[in-house]
């Protein structure tokens, strides 16, 4: 039976996401039903586009990217995919007719990283675009179901809080990246001399995204308000715990959140939510 197919399909994004994240699959969860397995799917994709160019090193990355992208749009074509990952992304980018452009500006992204080690302002941006805010864009297709009023309206709220999750992960891992993928993607940043200075500014800019995303949480559909607001807050979380850090830390080690934080997160977001207060 072909829904068996995608059935195995669905479950081998949902592991993905759940070996790869337990922060995004605990959030997945706390999702409407309705909308899990569509956001499961599409991470499970990007997590795979990801891991290509970040951790096989001893393959060669471009050949793989070059054949993961053909496999990717023959899906969308075919409608289907013997790779379950690709099978279940397709999936959702038919149903929910995710734009097309989303995705090349993703593998744009993802191609950059197997050759680029530094970026200019204008570079940046579209790195954070390609690489986080399209992210965030098809979730809220996901989301918003149909709805292209509610998309277009809700789009710079979505890339705001993409882009947040995507700079803290360059400041939570610049140690792995400056040393081991031999990549800064903040522009005019030293590394050798992080300053507190060149710190605050990159701060001040994560944090103007935050408020900006917080306010688009508020007026997303009810389904998936609750998750969305989660995966905010455990970010948020980790970026208040970088600001207390001092410069010379970020390169030492990787600031965590630990499990029981995860908890607590959940547990008062859950209680604000029941208050109607988040």
């Amino acid at each position: 039976m072909l829904q068996l197919f995608h059935n195995v399909s669905t479950e081998c994004s949902k592991i993905t996401t759940k070996r790869y994240s337990t922060s995004f699959s605990t959030a997945i969860r706390l999702l409407h039903k309705d909308l899990r397995t569509p956001i499961y799917h599409i991470y499970g994709f990007v997590r795979f586009a990801d891991e290509i160019v970040d951790t096989f090193h001893e393959y060669d990355k471009q050949t793989l990217l070059d054949e993961f992208m053909k496999e990717t749009y023959l899906s969308f074509e075919r409608g289907i995919s013997l790779n379950p990952i690709l099978n279940s992304f397709q999936q959702v980018v038919n149903k929910y007719n995710i734009e097309k452009d989303l995705v090349d500006a993703f593998f744009a992204s993802m191609k950059s990283d197997l050759s680029k080690t530094a970026y200019d302002d204008q570079g940046y941006r579209d790195y954070i675009y390609g690489s986080a805010e399209v992210v965030g864009l098809m979730c809220l297709f996901v989301f918003c179901d149909g709805n292209k009023q509610l998309y277009d309206q809700l789009k710079p709220y979505a890339q705001a809080l993409g882009a947040a999750f995507q700079k803290v992960n360059f400041l939570r891992d610049v140690k792995a990246d400056a040393e081991n993928l031999k990549r800064v993607y903040f522009p005019g940043v030293d590394f050798s001399n992080f300053t507190y200075d060149a710190k605050y500014q990159i701060e001040a800019d994560i944090q103007n995204d935050f408020a900006k995303a917080y306010e688009g949480i508020l007026k997303l559909p009810v389904k998936a308000r609750f998750g969305v607001y989660v995966a905010y807050k455990y970010y948020l979380s980790l970026f208040k715990k970088i600001k207390r850090a001092r410069p010379a830390i970020l390169l030492e080690d990787r600031i965590r959140i630990p499990n029981y934080s995860k908890a607590f997160i959940v547990m008062r977001a859950g209680l604000r939510s029941q208050l109607n207060i988040l």
